[in-house]
């Protein structure tokens, strides 16, 4: 990093008619002479429903570094030395414990929260705060916002969802509250007029909609302190800049673009303005948003739900016409498992996508992803037998240089994932005692 002599604050924004573009790192945001700051670790949980079509088709074989991608995370194989395969982690309060069938519901449910729900339709409904919500008590005020909810696909969160229990469970992994969860946002443009405050979010979303017809760019809002701020940088700085204001632009054309394809469709479809038609694009979009707002520090911590828990999506452009879910208890159809297996393998090639934009994004004197700590997973393991033992789990990112990655790490069974959230929490200096049903920290991933 260039120290220069020119000193901004970590929180400068570009200011223009309601608009506040947050900034990325710059030179100039360190004094002349101080040490570098240190730029901060980020932690994202990325959940996908259902479970594998075989636990054996996921897991690597080999340990350590010397393990060989199995068929399912075969598209991961460029980034090895940025992620770990987690083997042998369990989410036992994931299972009936007495309560009979449920078992999207409890997955979601105790997924972060390592908490058994309470089995209800009604509006008593009770989990446990989840590890990301601890994190965002513990670290979060560093930040515009302390955490951010996304998602991919719409859901009630009032009434029956799952044998018995609410839609709340299935629809929110994220849980500020034992009884509070947090629906994750589904519409692209809220997301952005949320990270860059250039609507009014108590209008009605037709009325945001028509406003959105005649006003210009975010960028072309803030242009004016753009210049004024540029004209005093570094050309280091100034480059950082651009490339980071096209980025944001690229986005929000994106979000535009998804707009009026929207509006072309006949007959009319129930689905908000600025969510695209195609699930790759959809999730492609909610991940280059999270990339931004970790980009900026407008926020570390952050979760994100392909889908809701016993999803019924359709996935017609990888040749899967048919609903997730009823895929999944496939009865050894081998048509069905080999769908299931398409489904398995598309996810893991948007969280590719997800993890290469991350390590192509300067941050500080690395990558974001060096300094992330992204998990990926699943609260059921076989989605046929419904089981919550060996998870497929993936961690992906050096949690600014703490974590060793690029291996395959077998645990001893009944090893609880709230204990990797411990030890990840661990490396943000934050240090909770427990997370739901927590016996310790993990093993191995600090170390070579």
């Amino acid at each position: 990093m260039i120290i220069t002599r020119k000193h901004l604050p970590r929180r400068t924004f570009l200011k223009g008619m309601g608009a506040a573009v947050a900034l990325p790192m710059l030179d100039a945001m360190t004094p002349a002479l101080a040490a570098p700051a240190k730029t901060p670790a980020r932690l994202a949980f990325v959940y996908v429903p259902n479970g594998i079509v075989n636990i054996d088709w996921w897991t690597p074989e080999g340990e350590g570094r010397d393990f060989k991608f199995s068929r399912i995370l075969k598209p991961l194989e460029s980034l090895r030395d940025d992620i770990f395969v987690l083997t042998g982690l369990d989410d036992h309060n994931g299972n009936a414990l007495g309560d009979g069938p449920g078992d999207h519901g409890r997955a979601g449910a105790s997924f972060l929260s390592g908490v058994h729900c309470r089995k209800t339709a009604g509006a008593d409904i009770q989990a446990g705060v989840s590890a990301d919500q601890v994190a965002a008590q513990l670290v979060g005020g560093k930040t515009r916002f302390a955490s951010l909810e996304l998602g991919c696909e719409d859901s009630r969160t009032v009434g029956n969802c799952d044998s018995g229990y609410s839609c709340a469970y299935t629809n929110s992994i994220s849980w500020r509250t034992p009884t509070t969860p947090n629906p994750p946002e589904i519409n692209p443009r809220m997301v952005f007029e949320r990270l860059f405050g250039t609507a009014d979010l108590s209008l009605a979303p037709e009325v945001r909609a028509r406003r959105a017809e005649y006003r210009k760019s975010i960028l072309d809002l803030v242009q004016e302190d753009t210049m004024k701020l540029t004209g005093k940088l570094g050309s280091s700085d100034r480059r950082k800049i651009d490339e980071y204001l096209y980025a944001v632009r690229e986005v929000e054309k994106r979000i535009e673009s998804a707009e009026k394809d929207n509006r072309a469709i006949e007959p009319k479809i129930e689905k908000p303005a600025g969510i695209p038609i195609g699930f790759a694009e959809y999730a492609g979009l909610m991940c280059d948003l999270l990339t931004l707002a970790f980009q900026a520090d407008l926020t570390r911590i952050s979760t994100l739900m392909f889908a809701r828990e016993g999803s019924n999506r359709v996935y017609p452009e990888i040749g899967v016409p048919d609903p997730h879910h009823p895929l999944t208890h496939h009865r050894n159809n081998q048509d069905w498992i080999e769908k299931v297996v398409k489904i398995n393998q598309h996810h893991i090639e948007l969280f590719g996508r997800f993890l290469k934009k991350l390590k192509e994004t300067k941050d500080g004197d690395g990558a974001l992803l060096d300094h992330s700590m992204i998990v990926y997973g699943c609260g059921i393991s076989d989605g046929n037998r419904h089981n919550h033992e060996n998870l497929p789990i993936l961690l992906a990112g050096r949690g600014d240089g703490r974590l060793k990655p690029g291996r395959h790490i077998v645990y001893k069974p009944n090893k609880p994932m709230t204990n990797l959230y411990l030890t990840l929490l661990d490396c943000m200096d934050a240090h909770p005692e427990k997370i739901g049903d927590s016996t310790g920290k993990v093993e191995h991933l600090t170390e070579i």
